[in-house]
């Protein structure tokens, strides 16, 4: 059934749940071109609205300071001067943020990034390079069905 950009799934419980394609997802990358190329992925997979933060420090101020509501956040690893990491960190002690869905990206698959991930609140994790489809999978984990 899809309403005003809104899709609706039928969870297992009985209970219906919107995702609203067009509230805000936050992608924070210290490389424009892989901030563009998750845009763009994102824009190909139906969410409207992108907003990109350059590393951890401007994507904390954009959620602490802006008026909207994110849906997502989808950050880098390895950035600096506040790494994806620290940026995650911030997010899980924030009253206000600490429930926000947060995927991990990196180039790196080693175990203990994605324990320390995990261990610090992180909702999923995707390894550099990644098509729509890995995208869309685990977006889907984080906020059902779209």
């Amino acid at each position: 059934m899809v309403n005003n950009q809104r899709f609706y799934l039928f969870l297992s419980l009985g209970v219906f749940m919107s995702v609203d394609l067009s509230a805000p997802v936050l992608v924070v990358d210290d490389q424009q071109t892989m901030r563009r190329i998750i845009e763009n992925l994102l824009k190909q997979l139906g969410f409207k609205t992108i907003v990109q933060a350059a590393d951890g420090g401007a994507a904390l101020k954009t959620l602490r300071e802006s008026a909207q509501n994110f849906m997502l956040v989808i950050s880098d690893w390895n950035m600096e001067p506040m790494s994806g990491m620290q940026f995650l960190k911030e997010v899980r002690t924030d009253a206000k943020l600490k429930d926000l869905p947060f995927i991990m990206v990196t180039a790196e698959s080693k175990t203990e990034n994605v324990v320390a991930a995990k261990q610090a609140g992180v909702n999923n994790y995707i390894v550099k390079p990644f098509s729509a489809e890995t995208l869309k999978q685990k977006i889907t984990s984080v906020i059902g069905q779209f």
